[in-house]
């Protein structure tokens, strides 16, 4: 590779890399032509970038990058490496698990997720088991419904409560009371007392 080719590429992984907030690096090697593929298919349909890199080109872009301080990962920088750049924070985790189902390989080498590293494939559970920030918003939305929907729950029973009682409030008032008798009326309906 030229000096020339070398900061083309650099300049291409920097600008993967310029405003991604998950960064995944991980292991294809061992993979043949047709899984390696199969992978990239499936990350192109969850809307992952995959870029096979140079380690030594990677570090130099990510040192370049503004902002964020990638060094922690550096050491895992061994061996082939595929960058892996998403808008969901647990999407590549997933789907490398969900690949790994069928293979030995992807394995994790890092990931900057949330402001966080992630060195070692270790960590790939807990990258699956982090929410999305669809998620997160959907469980926020969910704890702030729940309330109002207890609310307007009881304000309709109360509504309802309030009918029914009133209902039943009106309900004897409608109704015919019985005549009470009068003391003559009681006398002239006894029977005569025997002589």
């Amino acid at each position: 590779m030229t000096k020339d080719q070398k900061v083309v590429a650099i300049q291409e992984i920097k600008d993967l890399l310029q405003d991604a907030k998950v960064v995944y690096v991980a292991d294809l090697e061992g993979l043949n032509a047709g899984k390696a593929s199969d992978f990239r298919r499936q990350a192109f349909k969850q809307n992952i970038k995959v870029k096979v890199v140079k380690n030594t080109l990677l570090q130099k872009a990510m040192e370049q990058i503004d902002g964020v301080d990638f060094s922690e990962m550096f050491g895992t920088f061994k061996g082939n490496s595929a960058l892996m750049i998403a808008e969901t924070a647990n999407a590549p985790a997933k789907l490398i698990k969900d690949f790994r189902k069928k293979e030995e390989k992807p394995a994790l080498k890092s990931a900057f997720v949330q402001e966080t590293f992630y060195v070692g494939d270790n960590n790939l559970d807990a990258l699956v088991s982090i929410k999305s920030r669809e998620e997160m918003i959907g469980e926020i939305i969910g704890l702030l419904q729940s309330p109002i929907q207890r609310v307007v729950s009881a304000l309709q029973n109360k509504s309802e409560t309030a009918e029914t009682a009133t209902e039943e409030v009106a309900a004897p008032a409608v109704e015919e009371t019985p005549a009470t008798e009068t003391p003559e009326a009681a006398a002239e309906g006894e029977a005569p007392a025997a002589e």
